[in-house]
């Protein structure tokens, strides 16, 4: 009997480490599959280059994007490659200038958002008990309001500050995170390298983070890709609706607002900005796709599309 009881956890024990040891090498066999898909390669090498032009691009801008350089709406010359804005600006530098909050407010909010999502996920999944219940059913009170309805009435409230913004944006996509957190958390808390650190007495938050979160990174990788996707288009809708960015702030949502009424004399300051926002969505969009099928078991030599 002593010869059982002292066998019995030292073989137990073995099984957590060789699990956590398996979920990295899992995690690294994912990104190497999702690298070998041509759409993810052009998707990367889209989104790399629009975070480029939106971090990097001030500082190649031809003229400061708040001075005032031309007529209203005047025709692009070789000094403004894209003409100017209702004001007088130079369109291009405006853009080359216009592009960080997009990028960054963006960014931050999914981070955000995916760590509170994957935190009430993961907690609910693990909990199996009455905490489940009365953590997704206030998710669902989130989800029931549209997204840019919930950002834009606490704008209205508290002011457009990009921070709060970032807040909304994150507190919205929070519970959707949430579901696919629980979704795939479901499928391991059950394992029985989860009941081994049970037995053994590990803390409940070191189990969640060591042994249940390292399996369900490929599912929260492709849901990071499509809420960043979102977020570009919500953040870009906010300020085009006048409730993100404020003038005299460049900003390619708040762009498109201010230079669509002269959208037939000088199209640049609009089809500008939206050609940004749409290449930065489609190439984090491919990213994300070539991400699911990397998790679906996709992206073998004989399937390189």
């Amino acid at each position: 009997m002593s010869t059982v009881t002292t066998t019995t956890p030292t073989a137990t024990a073995a099984e957590a480490p060789a699990a956590a040891v398996s979920s990295n090498h899992r995690a690294n066999v994912l990104g190497r599959r999702a690298l070998r898909i041509r759409q993810t390669q052009i998707g990367l090498a889209i989104t790399a280059v629009m975070v480029f032009i939106a971090f990097v691009g001030p500082y190649f801008a031809p003229h400061d994007p708040h001075a005032l350089v031309g007529l209203a709406f005047g025709k692009p010359s070789s000094s403004m490659p894209l003409g100017t804005d209702y004001l007088g600006h130079d369109v291009l530098s405006v853009l080359l200038a216009g592009g960080r909050t997009v990028v960054w407010m963006s960014l931050v909010s999914v981070l955000l958002g995916l760590a509170a999502g994957t935190v009430i996920g993961v907690a609910a999944a693990y909990s199996r008990s009455w905490i489940d219940g009365a953590l997704m059913r206030s998710t669902d009170v989130v989800l029931a309001f549209p997204n840019i309805v919930l950002v834009l009435l606490f704008v209205s409230l508290l002011g457009p500050k990009p921070w709060l913004i970032v807040l909304l944006v994150a507190a919205a996509w929070a519970p959707q995170v949430a579901r696919v957190a629980r979704g795939a958390a479901l499928e391991i808390v059950g394992k029985e390298f989860v009941e081994s650190s049970e037995v053994l007495g590990v803390p409940q938050w070191r189990i969640m983070v060591r042994d249940i979160l390292p399996n369900i990174t490929g599912p929260l990788m492709v849901e990071f890709g499509i809420r960043v996707t979102w977020s570009v288009g919500l953040i870009a809708g906010i300020s085009f609706l006048g409730a993100g960015i404020q003038p005299p702030a460049a900003d390619w949502g708040l762009m498109i607002n201010q230079n669509r009424a002269g959208i037939v004399q000088q199209p640049w300051g609009v089809l500008a900005p939206v050609l940004c926002i749409a290449l930065l969505t489609i190439g984090v969009n491919m990213t994300a796709e070539g991400l699911t099928r990397a998790v679906a078991g996709g992206g073998r030599k004989e399937d390189p599309r």
